[in-house]
């Protein structure tokens, strides 16, 4: 049974680093969570190491300018290791043509920038779909009011054609605001029940784990045991599922996602929430209503 903790502090002296989620953790979109910030500044400041491991479909670069925009200063943070730098990378292999149709929105195009660090996506081409040899996907053209419906045509016509996906953000939703969202995650799911192939890069998929690890070893300079690391997220299917197949602690937030769920004002009442974690056959370390 999981653990229902009040405060961060609690466990935190545990571990060195934490892999923490963004949407739904530390911000909602819009502007950041101020409980959470401060938790995050007392385990940065008491030597802990700070990774913000997203399903965000942009570059670290687009995540972190889009992290100034809401507030959340770059000294609160050692890293970021993102969704969509993980899918960059398997596409500029080649590994899947050099000719792709892109279905997102303009604010993704990041997404297909030149990057020294990723020799390969100055390949990559953005064709129409006729033209194409994949699917990337990194959201929906229009998030507000589309739906993974809208796409039955799309994905009638790229699975005769025979094309495989690149899922550049697993997320199936997330809350932007006061308003629910679909996420990339969605139209994968959707093109795999047509009978399409799908590939993840982000969390629960070990890919984004490979680029974690590598870069906390970088900002720490040494490696550090994923014993003494500690997954923080709200996504009952991506980081607590991320973070136990890869045998890793994790703090759910249950204010998030599942905060109807779970009946989470503050915190989440017990018998709802091990009823829901049962549905799920997963249990995380510890759980508390909001990151503080």
């Amino acid at each position: 049974m999981t653990r229902i903790i009040e405060h961060f502090s609690e466990i935190s002296a545990n571990y060195d680093a934490v892999y923490c989620d963004l949407w739904g953790c530390l911000h909602n979109g819009q502007r950041p969570f101020a409980e959470a910030v401060r938790a995050l500044e007392l385990f940065r400041d008491s030597g802990g190491l700070v990774l913000l491991l997203t399903n965000s479909p942009r570059p670290k670069a687009s995540v972190e300018i889009q992290l100034d925009g809401i507030g959340v200063a770059r000294d609160l943070y050692h890293e970021v290791a993102t969704s969509g730098d993980s899918a960059r990378a398997a596409l500029a292999s080649g590994s899947y043509g050099k000719n792709v149709f892109h279905i997102g929105p303009e604010r993704d195009l990041p997404f297909f920038a030149p990057d020294p660090d990723i020799p390969g996506l100055e390949n990559i081409n953005r064709v129409p779909l006729d033209q194409a040899e994949a699917i990337v996907c990194t959201g929906l053209f229009d998030d507000q009011t589309e739906t993974p419906a809208d796409y039955a045509a799309i994905f009638l016509e790229a699975k005769n054609n025979g094309l495989e996906l690149l899922c550049a953000n697993p997320d199936i939703v997330v809350d932007h605001g006061d308003k629910r969202i679909y996420c990339a995650g969605a139209l994968a799911a959707a093109y795999t029940e047509r009978g399409g192939v799908s590939h993840y890069f982000g969390k629960p998929h070990p890919p984004i784990y490979d680029l974690a690890r590598t870069r906390l070893a970088a900002a720490a300079g040494r490696d550090i045991d994923q014993s003494r690391i500690l997954c923080i997220g709200d996504g009952i299917m991506t980081d607590v599922l991320g973070a136990i197949n890869e045998n890793m602690d994790v703090l759910f937030i249950s204010g998030g996602l599942a905060a109807e769920d779970t009946a989470t004002r503050p915190q989440p009442d017990p018998q709802k929430l091990e009823a829901f974690l049962q549905k799920h056959s997963l249990s995380p370390t510890a759980t508390i209503g909001h990151l503080r």
